[in-house]
């Protein structure tokens, strides 16, 4: 295994096949703008596109937050990534908290968000970056810049409405309202709604799910999937043949034939 990055603010747990990465700044509940979890998590994804033995990505918040987002007590003094001209800001904007999302589109695994508190502003939009969500009943969300007077910078006008359509994305996103778990669940936004005690085991439980399938076929269906999101069918199937032709030429898929005969479960080598 490639050695694991150096984080500050998160802790990186790899089991399984999987990695929890989770944000650890409960004394600011995750926030991003003042904190070095963006950075962490640009590490943690281009660690594990190039660690072929990490096959799911789960992440969490410590405490009592997913992610607070950015914080605006620093807004408000016009204080750090907030701070300086117009020029100055939108630098900061794009070397700092633009990095997350670029690197979560990145990412060549399944990604789940175990939204375990509150995930507000740009904490709301990471978790919507993820693959798949799940929430306690009480996580409170919400699409909520217009709230201070500013608007998503961190990509979410282009991430929500790809995730729940725009009529729904407008409404939350010009409201600026906030939900819970069970009409988070209703809209679309979550998979499922888990009691705090059970989040993570159902999370993991799913991980795993993932990670116990053909390493090499997993990451180029991610692959897939992500790409589908800009192409035009004729491009896209190309690429599919391509695809499946590698994968055709892989000993994993000759596992799994033989395994599905003999009516056993595959052992899979990443190959």
């Amino acid at each position: 295994m490639i050695e694991k990055p150096q984080l500050e603010d998160a802790l990186l747990e790899i089991s399984n096949g999987v990695a929890t990465l989770t944000l650890n700044r409960d004394d600011v509940r995750n926030e991003l703008t003042g904190t070095t979890l963006v950075a962490d998590i640009e590490a943690t994804v281009d660690w594990i596109n190039r660690e072929e033995s990490v096959s799911a990505l789960i992440l969490t918040g410590a405490g009592k937050a997913f992610s607070a987002g950015g914080n605006i007590k620093d807004m408000l003094k016009r204080e750090g990534g907030f701070g300086g001209s117009v020029y100055d800001i939108q630098k900061k904007y794009r070397e700092g908290i633009q990095r997350f999302p670029l690197a979560m589109n990145r990412l060549e695994v399944p990604s789940i968000a175990a939204i375990n508190g509150s995930a507000i502003g740009a904490g709301f939009d990471l978790a919507c970056m993820c693959d798949i969500r799940f929430a306690t009943p009480d996580a409170l969300m919400g699409e909520t810049f217009i709230n201070v007077g500013i608007i998503p910078g961190d990509g979410g006008g282009w991430l929500l409405q790809r995730l729940v359509g725009y009529q729904r994305a407008a409404e939350l996103t010009f409201s600026g309202r906030t939900f819970r778990g069970n009409e988070g669940k209703s809209m679309g936004i979550l998979l499922d709604v888990v009691a705090p005690e059970e989040l993570m085991s159902v999370c993991i439980a799913m991980a795993e799910e993932f990670a116990r399938k053909s390493p090499r076929a997993l990451r180029m269906t991610k692959r897939l999937m992500k790409s589908a999101q800009r192409m035009e069918l004729p491009d896209f199937l190309d690429q599919c043949a391509l695809f499946q032709a590698t994968c055709h030429h892989t000993e994993d898929h000759i596992e799994a034939l033989t395994a599905t005969i003999e009516k056993r479960q595959p052992e899979f080598r990443g190959y």
